[in-house]
């Protein structure tokens, strides 16, 4: 339908210059300083790329283990290994050293962190333990581990009909024994 085509300022001035509405109290204030209009693309979006986009790519590929294991828990002020590996590899690109170099530098430098993190994780774990206190969670889960936690539990089977029909008729009985002079045949239950 083309007459709904337009913003809002538009379909009122049609529905308003076809008598099919009364003028709104707002229609002249509104065509006075009218909303502004953004531009419309036609399916001609420009992909956003980032300089060190190719060492993100290579370096998720290097260590799969490193991305992020929750998604709504990324943080701008913490950005993800393969990320700062990324800058890393630019910033030492742009001070004269070749790209292979650079990038096994950064390399380097990721694995040192991980062991100084992984170190420190086994000292918490050593204090937690002559404190008697719970470990901490572990900072690097194996892949193993990360898809067993997202894997939800399946859910427990359902009560058996049989089981539930057996419960009922229990009930029943019991109801009719607790009744004075009551039969099967008086009350509101239905026999099978």
């Amino acid at each position: 339908m083309s007459w709904m085509k337009g913003d809002l300022l538009s379909k009122t001035r049609r529905l308003v210059g076809g008598l099919a509405t009364r003028e709104p109290v707002w229609l002249k204030a509104m065509e006075a300083s009218p909303p502004p209009v953004f531009p419309r693309s036609n399916g001609n979006l420009k992909k956003i790329v980032l300089p060190e986009d190719p060492y993100v790519r290579r370096f998720s590929r290097k260590h799969p283990e490193a991305k992020l294991v929750d998604p709504n828990k990324v943080s701008a002020f913490i950005p993800d290994p393969a990320r700062v590996y990324g800058c890393r590899v630019l910033e030492l690109t742009k001070n004269g050293i070749s790209e292979d170099d650079a990038m096994s530098v950064a390399n380097m430098e990721y694995l040192a962190e991980r062991k100084e993190k992984k170190k420190a994780y086994k000292r918490l774990k050593e204090l937690a333990v002559l404190q008697d206190k719970s470990p901490p969670p572990k900072p690097y889960l194996s892949t193993k581990k990360e898809m067993q936690i997202q894997e939800k539990k399946a859910p427990a089977d359902p009560p058996s009909v049989r089981r539930l029909v057996n419960q009922l008729k229990q009930h029943k009985d019991v109801l009719l024994q607790d009744k004075p002079g009551g039969s099967a045949n008086q009350d509101h239950w239905i026999d099978e």
